[in-house]
């Protein structure tokens, strides 16, 4: 049976690599079935031309399920975006980037925003000595996020040091692999290059 994360990508058309390091491999579902789930193959070969509404759809939930959050918390965010002085693009794209586990997933503590949002949930994350167990926490600018001590010992950590000192992470974030803590360093900035979809499409789709 497929994965639902795999269902997502096949119905997205693209991958969204919700699974981490396994979407690099030739077990991925969607090298081997990249084709929408539920529909014969023969009626796959010929889809209908896409509407401009259902553009904008499909890029809403290739942001939607990428970063993890519900409708209403994506309306939410949307809400807040275009309420904001400035681009609701840019805005849009940093307040999803600030989410505590999207910031656990960009540092390479968890291999996909799936396994991030259970470890903060775990309570394995503090941030100014408060252990922070709200996946969808904002993170300021001069935020120190360090490992629980009490969770170092546990297995999600075994050899952490070591996968973390190979990590690349962006500009705004920056990592100690020894001391497995982090710091927050700027904010995050949006460029076309940022992401494998098109922002805008998303913004238009909750203009309508």
């Amino acid at each position: 049976m497929s994965d639902p994360k795999c269902k997502i990508c096949r119905r997205a058309g693209e991958k969204l690599f919700l699974k981490g390091d396994k979407c690099f491999t030739p077990k991925c579902i969607f090298e081997k079935r990249p084709t929408p789930p539920g529909k014969p193959i023969s009626e796959r070969k010929h889809r209908s031309m896409t509407t401009e509404y259902g553009t904008q759809l499909k890029e809403k939930q290739k942001v939607r399920n990428t970063y993890g959050v519900s409708e209403k918390q994506f309306r939410a965010y949307i809400m807040k975006s275009t309420s904001e002085k400035g681009a609701p693009v840019d805005h849009l794209f940093e307040n999803l980037e600030r989410r505590l586990d999207n910031v656990i997933y960009r540092l390479g503590f968890a291999v996909n925003r799936t396994h991030a949002r259970q470890m903060v949930s775990h309570g394995h994350f503090v941030i100014g000595k408060r252990k922070i167990t709200i996946p969808s926490y904002r993170v300021s600018i001069g935020d120190i996020i360090l490992v629980r001590e009490g969770s170092k010992k546990s297995s999600l950590f075994s050899g952490a040091t070591e996968k973390l000192s190979k990590q690349s992470v962006p500009a705004w974030l920056s990592l100690d692999p020894v001391k497995l803590s982090a710091e927050v360093k700027g904010v995050p900035k949006y460029s076309k290059d940022s992401l494998s979809f098109n922002v805008q499409s998303v913004i238009e789709f909750y203009s309508r």
